[in-house]
């Protein structure tokens, strides 16, 4: 049992967020949906929430108040392994969402994903700061992260 779930709340599409993304990560399912009853607050029978899981990590989606939405404060980071799974990842969650800078997306249900290659932390963690500074510089630049870029950043290409 997982100790700590984060705990998402949509206005009102909490299922179709959660199908969403089921649908795009590998290792991913639908758990269970609860319904809301005569109490409310939503309409009787209407999904009040739904248990999710993506590659493993387990989540909770909530119908609730629709004046509440997502920042930047709070995002996913997608650690990718290599430059397809970037490119897969970001042509599946951009569609009605918005770029937001190097590697961040928001999606259609305002989520806010960054979606990285693994080899960036092993570029921006070098001890030589000049090869940083390079390839923060190549980052900077972009809105999905090219590997490639970055490697030739980091290699002083």
């Amino acid at each position: 049992m997982q100790k700590i779930v984060p705990f998402l709340w949509f206005k009102d599409q909490a299922e179709e967020a959660a199908n969403f993304y089921v649908s795009i990560f590998k290792n991913s399912r639908m758990e269970s949906m609860m319904y809301y009853g005569p109490a409310g607050p939503g309409p009787e029978g209407s999904v009040m929430a739904v248990n999710f899981q993506l590659e493993g990590q387990d989540f909770i989606a909530l119908n609730t108040n629709p004046d509440q939405s997502f920042t930047p404060t709070i995002s996913f980071f997608v650690k990718c392994q290599n430059q397809e799974e970037v490119d897969e990842l970001w042509e599946k969650l951009l569609p009605g969402g918005e770029e937001m800078g190097p590697g961040w997306i928001r999606d259609q249900f305002e989520m806010v994903w960054q979606i990285v290659p693994i080899q960036l932390w092993e570029y921006l963690n070098d001890p030589d700061p000049e090869r940083v500074q390079r390839v923060m510089a190549a980052m900077l630049q972009m809105n999905k992260l090219d590997l490639e870029k970055l490697k030739e950043a980091y290699e002083g290409g």
